[in-house]
């Protein structure tokens, strides 16, 4: 009899896959339409130099939704869990240094950003989520092969892969 996580491992994939997938996708789209608001989003972090974070607002959508939608799709998995779960650190990173230098600013995740007011600001909860997101990659990047994907071989090589995306 197979062990239950061999069979429940690609339809745990799926989930990822759909979850992180599907929010990088509607983080990128809504975003995507204005980006003068991405451009400031970037800004208000006060990061970098204003060229690149304007330069980064107007990429950074258009990146979102690529790997969000290869993601959804289950093509190159391994590899786009890796960009996806880094830029899901990057965020952290960025909104756990607003945080610590006292900046009270929208992270601009779902489109908006900016300046808000002290109250209104949801660090803590922007952190823990996409925490829960750099899990998923991990997951993916660990347990490439999912449930309806175009990727039947996630290695290079060619080589077969068993259940956990070990080479067999």
């Amino acid at each position: 009899m197979k062990n239950r996580f061999v069979v429940a491992q690609p339809w745990i994939g799926l989930i990822a896959r759909l979850v992180l997938g599907g929010v990088l996708l509607i983080a990128g789209y809504l975003k995507v339409g204005t980006p003068d608001k991405s451009q400031m989003a970037v800004r208000a972090y006060e990061m970098l130099p204003i060229s690149i974070a304007n330069m980064l607002g107007l990429f950074l959508p258009f990146f979102e939704v690529a790997i969000g939608a290869l993601l959804i799709l289950g093509a190159l998995t391994r590899v786009v869990a890796i960009l996806g779960g880094v830029t899901m650190f990057a965020f952290i990173i960025a909104i756990s240094q607003a945080w610590a230098r006292g900046l009270s600013i929208d992270c601009g995740c779902f489109g908006g950003g900016g300046s808000v007011a002290p109250e209104d600001t949801r660090y803590l909860q922007e952190i823990l989520r996409d925490l829960g997101l750099v899990f998923l990659a991990l997951y993916l990047i660990r347990y490439p092969i999912t449930k309806f994907s175009i990727d039947k071989n996630p290695t290079p090589s060619g080589a077969e892969t068993g259940a956990r995306g070990d080479v067999e």
